[in-house]
């Protein structure tokens, strides 16, 4: 975990350099300003995207059947210098899909998975799941003490204290939730499903993956999150730069014009009518 740290450091260390070096840069034609301009935005992503990494940038790992070196992963992916395995791997990233779908009779080649909980720097919980059926039972384990391990995590997480705003879902997400977020882009998707079964994390957690997988498209077109209303948007809105993505444009409904703002004021006995909360009695209920 330090190693990992330490190596986070050193990225973002490398990438204020390079924004430094980039902002001391006196253009001297047209071309120069654009590639300037370029290369200080790009900088400033990276330095954001690393900053937000920071809280609960490991949360996972996989201990593989064929192989004794752990995958552990990440908010981001790291690599060492001239490596090509990676010390950290993208939660959105091809080789991290087990840690949410494995399972004791689709291992997906993970023997064991376990859930990393930190404070800062510190890890402040370790909760593992055996998936490896044979290796249970020999040790004289419920097969199915893997599940409930998984289910505590889920349950510490629905249980934590809420702060008035959305926080990502990246440790905990479920399978159900992982295909959705990892689906084909093949016209529009559509999620459904009733109030609180989680829709709007989802959605924005597909957002993210979209921006890892298609970047270079998506770094051309942009993407737009359209919400019912500032409010909404509000709540929202530390989500995808909790996930290091920062470039995604956030609307409410009234705002998609440019120069136009869209207001209705309520006259004031319909405000008061729909700001009063209402009583029924048991006997009379509405019609």
């Amino acid at each position: 975990m330090t190693a990992l740290f330490d190596r986070l450091d050193e990225v973002r260390a490398r990438s204020v350099g390079r924004l430094e070096d980039a902002l001391a840069l006196v253009p001297h034609n047209p071309q120069a300003v654009g590639e300037r301009e370029a290369a200080v935005e790009l900088h400033t992503h990276r330095i954001v995207a690393l900053d937000a990494a920071e809280h609960g940038l490991v949360f996972g790992r996989l201990d593989r059947h064929e192989s004794d070196t752990p995958r552990y992963i990440g908010r981001i992916g790291l690599f060492a210098d001239g490596a090509e395995e990676p010390l950290l791997i993208d939660w959105r990233a091809p080789a991290a899909r087990p840690f949410y779908t494995a399972t004791p009779l689709h291992d997906e080649g993970v023997r064991r998975r376990r859930h990393i909980r930190t404070r800062g720097r510190t890890v402040v919980s370790v909760a593992d799941e055996t998936l490896d059926i044979s290796a249970a039972a020999a040790e004289g384990a419920a097969t199915d003490r893997g599940g409930l391990a998984g289910e505590s995590v889920l349950l510490a997480a629905l249980n934590a204290s809420r702060t008035g705003r959305m926080t990502d879902i990246v440790r905990t997400i479920q399978a159900e939730q992982d295909r959705i977020i990892r689906a084909d882009v093949k016209g529009v998707l559509v999620v459904q499903g009733g109030p609180g079964t989680g829709k709007t994390a989802v959605a924005l957690h597909r957002a993210a993956y979209l921006l890892y997988t298609h970047r270079e498209r998506l770094a051309r077109s942009g993407l737009l999150v359209v919400g019912p209303s500032p409010t909404f948007l509000r709540y929202i809105a530390d989500v995808l730069p909790s996930l290091g993505e920062t470039g995604v444009v956030l609307a409410d409904l009234g705002g998609l014009r440019p120069g136009l703002q869209a207001h209705a004021p309520e006259a004031p006995a319909v405000a008061e009518l729909k700001g009063a909360g209402w009583s029924w009695p048991t006997s009379s209920p509405p019609r």
